[in-house]
């Protein structure tokens, strides 16, 4: 498979990034558009609003977020969008707002991809 990273989309953008794509549903609060360097916005790989305002980044329900959405994304048809674009780039990055790191859906879509 190419190779596939995840990035904050508020962190610069750089030439190592490749084909950036924001994976959130919501625009990124405070980012201009003009400033966010993507080049697709695919919200529809993103979790479902009601699985987002579900988990509200509660960490206690982080294993049954990932359940969930991983859930989703196996009857999600963008998942299939998204693999075409992968395929035509050399080096994708999936863009994501949430603060945390190490805790996220774009960890979750990554980790999805690389096993399917």
């Amino acid at each position: 498979m190419n190779n596939i990273s995840i990035k904050r989309i508020y962190n610069p953008a750089e030439e190592p990034d490749g084909f950036r794509i924001l994976v959130d549903r919501l625009w990124p609060r405070g980012m201009k558009k003009e400033d966010a360097a993507i080049d697709l916005w695919l919200k529809a790989v993103a979790p479902t609003d009601a699985l987002r305002k579900w988990y509200h980044h509660d960490g206690g329900r982080w294993d049954e977020f990932r359940h969930k959405y991983v859930l989703e994304l196996k009857d999600n048809p963008a998942v299939n969008d998204l693999l075409l674009l992968i395929k035509e780039h050399k080096t994708v990055t999936l863009l994501y707002a949430a603060r945390d790191a190490e805790q996220n859906h774009a960890l979750v879509l990554l980790e999805f991809l690389q096993n399917h």
